[in-house]
């Protein structure tokens, strides 16, 4: 049943994530669900022990949803640095 739900906050930060960097329009329900979890694990590595939040593992919250979301977001722009320089 976590899982479950791991999956639908990771669809819910992704979405939220894709809307901030205008990428919503180029990819779909699967690729924000995976930007959701992937940004879930890096803010869990990077982020959370900076700024003394827990992680999505821990406890689905505000403070762990916001830290999701902003490594989410910054998952997003390395993305699009990468993207803007092979064109």
């Amino acid at each position: 049943m976590n899982l479950i739900i791991y999956l639908i906050a990771g669809a819910i930060v992704g979405y939220i994530a894709s809307r901030i960097m205008h990428t919503n329009s180029q990819q779909g329900l699967f690729l924000d669900i995976v930007v959701g979890v992937i940004g879930a694990f890096l803010a869990g590595y990077f982020i959370s022990p900076l700024l003394g939040v827990g992680t999505i593992n821990d406890a689905i919250s505000i403070p762990t949803l916001l830290v999701t979301l902003l490594g989410s977001v910054i998952l997003l722009a390395i993305v699009k640095l990468f993207r803007g320089r092979r064109a």
